[in-house]
Parts: structure tokens; C-alpha cells; sequence
């Protein structure tokens, strides 16, 4: 497959609104669309395809010399004015096989993603962590993105990036911006988020929290004074506590509690759901921000679990709510039926029940 037939594949799979684009030896190039994988008309996919595809995208000269050996690999493409793409390379039943990402050229603003008016506060704050949590493919790295907009357009501040690999693209506008991708400018998120705090930056995004040691840097990075933006695979907030405390070695939790209930400044947790109008998908979400009573129950393993009930109980205070309250403005906006807010509640006899309550 040569360039330009390649590129045509990605300028289509945009032009339908497509995520994701999927190339596979034995098989058509297929398109998610509104979350469901469609194949193309076009011819299968050959051995062939896929490396030359992969020549087309790998920058780094080591890896594509290694080429036959490669098991997997991430990077990012640009199609120069239509779209940027996160690249995951990997290998099935010995054939080379690509899934790319589309994203988009604008960052989006909280409006475009239907976010709550409360993720605003998020991004207000100038000092501490901030989590964005949820499975793959629910919409975090967008809604990272659009925090990291709106303090773009709003503070004149630093902002540093550190990216596996760069998605959107963020062009300086009241805010510096500096951008690094692991593997291109990095060696890896550690060694890069330790330089950070020599690079006098107010904000610092973190792609990922993987391990211990980002963890406990980011948690520094914090405590030191910055702003600092991560994600976490994990499904809501209550288990995003217990896996952040849960890395670290059993003699250190208690102090982690302490850290994390004097920096952590909020978590929102996303979920996916089909809307009722048009087949697309629409985010459901989990918001936490840190209260009096949320430090004592991270600083308690006793009160921990009783945080759903607290985000529910401050909603008009704090602007906290629980995915269930979060289904519910859904279906009573006409945007998810109810078969989906039960599928998607915490316990679907507890929501039908609240519900009917209301």
C-alpha cells in the first residue's frame, strides 16, 4: 500500500466520523463508527500492507530496521490539515496489524464534549492532582486535552506536556506550551517528569499514571506546588483511591493516605454510553472534589468506601455527583433511555429505585 493510497484510507475513515481505523492482514480495512466496527469495500489487507504501512509511519530509523521482530509499538501520524493519529503497532498470529486513533486537529472545548459545567473547576485550580479515570476509549485523553485548553486560553503559565505519543496538538496562546512525547523527546515518563520540575512549569500533564514511581513524582510534583493532570485506568473514583494507595509497599499506605488527602484536589471518572437520538455515544460521569469530608475518608481505610455517598450527598454544595446521578440528567434529558441507565448505573435496582423517588 503506498502512501497516497494510505493516506486516502485515513482522509475516508475522517470523512465518516470515524475513531478509529483498523488495518489487518486477511481482512479489509474496517472504521468505528458511532462504536460500531465496520469493514470497507476495499481489498483485503496484505502482509505487504501492513509494512509498508509501518514504513510509512515509524519515524525512529532502529525500529524499522528491526521491523520483522517487532511485537508492538506506539507512535503518531499527521495527516497535514485533516487529522493527527494516535498509532498502536502490533503483532496477531504473526502478522503485523495497526489500530489508529483519529484526532482532531481543534482541542475541544467542555461544550463539544457535553462535560458537566462543574469540570470547569478542575482546571481552575493552581496547585495539586487532578485524576481523569476510566477504561480505554472513553473519552480521557479529550477531556485531559480541553483542561489543558481552557488553562491555555485563561493563565500566563507554563505548561508542560509528557506524551505516549502526542495527541493534541496545543499551539501557545496565553500559556506557553511545551510538548514531549516518550520515545521522540523522552526516554520515558519518569526521567521526563523528574527534568519537569527543573523546567519552571506551573502545570504538567502526565499521560499516564503506570507505576509507582510516576505516582509518587507526581504526588511530589504536587506537594511542591505545581498543577499536575493525569489518567488512571481504573472504573471510578473509590477504586482509583485504593489503586493509587494499593502500588505502593504496604508500610508506606498510611503516609500515601496523607499525601493524597493533602493534594488530591479532584477525580472524574468517565463512562461511554450509547445516546437514544442518533446511535452516538455520550459520557457519563463521576466527579469528586476534594471536601473535608473526602480527606477524612481517604485518610481512613474505615471511610473510604462511603466516598460515592458523600459525592452524592454534595452535589449542591460541592458540584460532586455519582455515576448514577450522572444517568439519571442523562435519561431525564431524553439523551439515554432507561434500559442504558440501569446497564450502565452502579446497582440497577438501587438507580430504578432512586429514581422513582425523585
Amino acid at each position: 500500500m503506498n502512501l497516497e493510497q494510505f493516506n486516502k484510507y485515513l482522509a475516508g475513515a475522517v470523512k465518516v466520523g470515524a475513531s478509529d481505523i483498523h488495518f489487518k492482514t486477511g481482512m479489509p480495512a474496517a472504521f468505528r463508527v458511532k462504536s460500531q466496527l465496520l469493514p470497507t469495500t476495499g481489498p483485503k489487507i496484505t502482509p505487504t500492507d501492513t509494512e509498508e504501512i509501518c514504513k510509512h509511519i515509524i519515524r525512529d530509523a532502529e525500529v524499522l530496521r528491526n521491523l520483522k521482530a517487532l511485537q508492538d509499538y506506539d507512535t503518531s501520524y499527521v495527516l497535514a490539515g485533516i487529522a493527527r493519529f494516535r498509532v498502536n503497532i502490533f503483532r496477531q498470529k504473526g502478522f503485523l496489524a495497526l489500530v489508529l486513533r483519529s484526532i482532531p486537529d481543534e482541542v475541544p472545548s467542555f461544550e463539544e464534549l457535553l462535560l458537566p459545567p462543574q469540570v470547569e473547576d478542575l482546571a481552575n485550580y493552581e496547585q495539586g492532582l487532578v485524576l481523569i479515570t476510566g477504561a480505554t476509549g472513553t473519552g480521557k485523553s479529550s477531556t485531559l486535552a480541553s483542561l489543558i485548553g481552557h488553562i491555555n486560553e485563561n493563565r500566563a503559565c507554563h505548561i508542560i506536556t509528557i506524551e505516549d505519543p502526542i495527541e493534541f496538538v496545543h499551539l501557545d496562546k496565553k500559556s506557553s506550551v511545551s510538548q514531549r512525547e516518550v520515545g521522540a523527546d523522552t526516554a520515558d515518563f519518569n526521567r521526563a517528569l523528574r527534568a519537569a520540575l527543573r523546567q519552571d512549569p506551573d502545570v504538567i500533564l502526565v499521560g499516564e499514571m503506570r507505576d509507582l514511581e510516576t505516582i509518587d513524582i507526581a504526588l511530589k510534583a504536587s506537594e511542591t506546588g505545581h498543577m499536575v493532570f493525569s489518567t488512571v485506568h481504573t472504573p471510578d473514583v473509590s477504586k482509583t483511591i485504593g489503586r493509587l494507595i494499593g502500588v505502593f509497599p504496604p508500610e508506606e499506605q498510611a503516609m500515601v493516605r496523607i499525601r493524597l488527602a493533602e493534594n488530591l484536589k479532584g477525580i472524574m471518572s468517565q463512562r461511554l454510553v450509547p445516546r437514544s437520538d442518533d446511535g452516538g455515544m455520550i459520557v457519563a460521569t463521576e466527579l469528586m472534589k476534594m471536601n473535608g469530608s473526602v480527606e477524612d475518608a481517604i485518610r481512613n481505610p474505615d471511610l473510604t468506601a462511603t466516598i460515592k455517598d458523600i459525592m452524592e450527598r454534595g452535589r449542591e454544595q460541592y458540584g460532586t455527583m455519582s455515576f448514577d446521578q450522572s444517568l439519571t440528567d442523562l435519561y431525564k434529558g431524553g439523551l439515554i433511555s432507561l434500559q442504558v441507565a440501569k446497564r450502565f448505573s452502579s446497582n440497577p435496582s438501587d438507580f430504578e429505585r432512586a429514581l422513582h423517588f425523585e
